[in-house]
């Protein structure tokens, strides 16, 4: 189908410009002022509207806590063992919570979602179009990223099974990353000879890929040394990092330059619920992002419900974030942080045809969304 006459952000140039865009199986055929209806495609004049790349949120729960109710929809964290790096989201992402069709509505197409912060290792995360009927269907990466956690959460829910302090959370994860390491090294010095291989672990084959650089650490991190504690741990172990949550990462902007590691921040439309949170400010995206780092924002849903994604952005930019950079931190900067910008986060030929077009400013309190497209088909409208 052919997409005409819509003002185009696209992630990719600071300026809207209008144009066309071709959908051919799915994905971003042709983009351009110039291109003409071919026979027998189909037409939608979006003349007076804005055309967006899908919204991405790189930190989500949804699919693993039915809409928020609690226990027993609450399918996001084990708690029986504080160290769990086997635990895989697509094993329990349901496509039936409620929350999901809200999310399409504002224009959330795909997220990153998985298990939360109450372990040291929880698990790996899953990259999923917000459509679809079983998760294995909805799939954009099946192992996005490893969840680890610091701070406070760990603390409060493994007490009783010893870890009740900030150093020992540390050395939890960093034990378990030694022997998986270890696991590792033996796997490769045995080559083809399977008498020479070790016996088969679960949890160390889980964290083969965090240490062949497959994917990164997902660092749960909201307090300054929460976050310099995952920077260090990352660097001894020569492995990827990203920086979830990053709530006082403006006060330690200089650190995190350094180190380059990309950062998502939120939920900040939330109230300052435990100690680590006091520092908690929407200036922090924009003070991040101005200082060249890859920042995204993220709702944390449900901790803020998934379709206010685009308003998190617009109040980030009210507190002094540069606009473009705010729309690329709800597109293109998620998608790099889980490692799908070569599928989604921006218009481009090539990509898949997620868009969605809304009535005005869609990170502004009250833009409608009139249609959103998820692999060239559309979902939402008419």
């Amino acid at each position: 189908m052919l997409i005409r006459n819509g003002t185009i952000y696209d992630a990719v140039h600071r300026d809207p410009y209008t144009a066309h865009i071709r959908i051919e199986n799915g994905k971003i055929a042709a983009v351009g002022p110039e291109l003409v209806p071919l026979e027998g495609e189909e037409t939608f004049d979006a003349a007076g509207l804005r055309v967006y790349p899908g919204l991405v949120d790189a930190h989500s729960h949804i699919g693993l806590d039915d809409y928020g109710i609690g226990s027993p929809g609450q399918d996001y964290n084990e708690y029986n063992d504080p160290v769990t790096p086997q635990l895989r989201a697509v094993d329990s992402f349901y496509p039936g919570d409620l929350a999901i069709p809200h999310a399409l509505s504002a224009g959330v197409t795909t997220v990153c979602a998985g298990p939360g912060s109450s372990n040291v290792l929880g698990g790996t995360f899953v990259a999923v179009k917000l459509w679809g009927n079983c998760v294995d269907d909805m799939l954009v990466k099946k192992e996005a990223a490893m969840k680890c956690a610091f701070g406070e959460n760990p603390k409060r829910c493994y007490a009783s099974k010893g870890v009740a302090a900030r150093m020992t959370v540390a050395a939890k994860l960093r034990e378990t990353l030694f022997k998986a390491r270890e696991y590792m090294e033996k796997l490769d010095a045995a080559g083809d000879d399977p008498s020479k291989k070790p016996g088969f672990d679960m949890k160390y084959e889980s964290l083969l890929p965090v240490l062949r650089g497959e994917i990164p650490l997902k660092a749960h991190a909201h307090r300054s040394d929460d976050i310099c504690t995952a920077i260090r741990i990352a660097k001894e172990f020569g492995v990827k990092l990203t920086v979830e949550h990053c709530t006082e990462g403006h006060l330690i902007v200089d650190e995190l330059v350094r180190a380059g590691v990309p950062v998502a921040v939120g939920p900040s439309l939330t109230s300052a619920s435990k100690s680590e949170l006091l520092y908690k400010t929407f200036e922090t995206p924009g003070i991040l992002a101005k200082a060249g780092l890859s920042v995204s924002i993220i709702t944390d849903a449900p901790v803020i419900p998934q379709e206010y994604l685009p308003l998190c952005a617009g109040l980030a930019v009210k507190a002094g974030m540069d606009p473009f950079d705010a729309l690329r931190a709800i597109t293109i900067n998620p998608a790099r942080h889980i490692g799908i910008e070569d599928r989604v986060g921006s218009i481009e030929c090539g990509k898949d045809a997620d868009l969605v077009l809304a009535g005005g400013d869609i990170m502004e309190a009250g833009t409608k969304v009139a249609r959103v497209y998820v692999d060239g088909i559309l979902r939402v409208g008419a």
